[in-house]
């Protein structure tokens, strides 16, 4: 359940788009392609456990990597990678952006 405290710091976010090195491959992440703000690394596909209980909370406490998994598609936001954390084991799908390195990575799920 989502208490006052949370959804005030939602409120309160600010989508910020930059520059990262990823904690998995170490590559230098540029800024997302579209603006957004970007959530995984295009290379490798891992991302960062940050949220909690709904994405942009910040809440988290585990800040483990995530490591992607699994394929998802929907409707109103096409490819989502499922990402799952290796340390709580909380999965979290995120959205495929346009420079993620999505083809291979299917092509390794299709492999198995």
């Amino acid at each position: 359940m989502c208490s006052e405290k949370n959804i005030q710091k939602v409120k309160k976010f600010t989508m910020i788009n930059e520059w990262f090195s990823c904690e998995n491959c170490w590559e230098e992440i540029n800024k997302h392609p579209t603006g957004s703000a970007r959530n995984h690394c295009p290379s490798c596909l891992y991302s960062k456990h940050l949220d909690k209980d709904f994405p942009w909370d910040r809440l988290s406490e585990c800040f483990w990597l995530m490591k992607p998994i699994w394929i998802d598609h929907k409707k109103n936001k096409w490819n989502m990678i499922k990402h799952k954390c290796q340390k709580c084991w909380k999965e979290i799908l995120n959205q495929v952006a346009p420079d993620d390195n999505f083809l291979d990575f299917v092509k390794k799920i299709n492999m198995q």
